[in-house]
């Protein structure tokens, strides 16, 4: 999805676009491991629990955020574009992701329940 809009919006080859678009997914996927990881870390200290709407924007916003922490200045580098240009393409791209990973988490969430860290605890 992501190797034709980036083909497409900078007028790049595939040949530079797709192995850029493949580096960022596997960013993308450690990222996620990693901070689930963290965000579970957290809710399970935090005194309310479940997955309520403030709380996934948060974590959607979290995960997204560190995405654009490293994203940013690889697509800068990689296409050899300013970082300002790379920020434009990727907030196109992490808004459009952002919506797609609250629906994805609360969708899994219904599928296979909360996890541990959002469960109230019988103490």
């Amino acid at each position: 999805m992501v190797t034709p809009i980036l083909t497409f919006a900078f007028d790049a080859d595939v040949s530079s676009t797709l192995p850029l678009s493949v580096l960022m997914a596997t960013i993308a996927l450690i990222w996620n491991y990693v901070f689930n990881a963290l965000f579970e870390r957290w809710e399970k200290k935090q005194v309310t629990k479940g997955r309520s709407l403030q709380r996934r924007l948060v974590h959607g916003a979290g995960f997204e955020g560190g995405l654009v922490i490293v994203l940013v200045p690889l697509t800068a580098y990689w296409l050899n574009i300013t970082i300002w240009q790379a920020l434009i393409a990727e907030i196109g791209l992490l808004i459009t992701f952002f919506f797609y990973a609250i629906v994805f988490t609360w969708a899994f969430d219904k599928v296979f329940g909360l996890p541990t860290s959002a469960q109230a605890t019988d103490e």
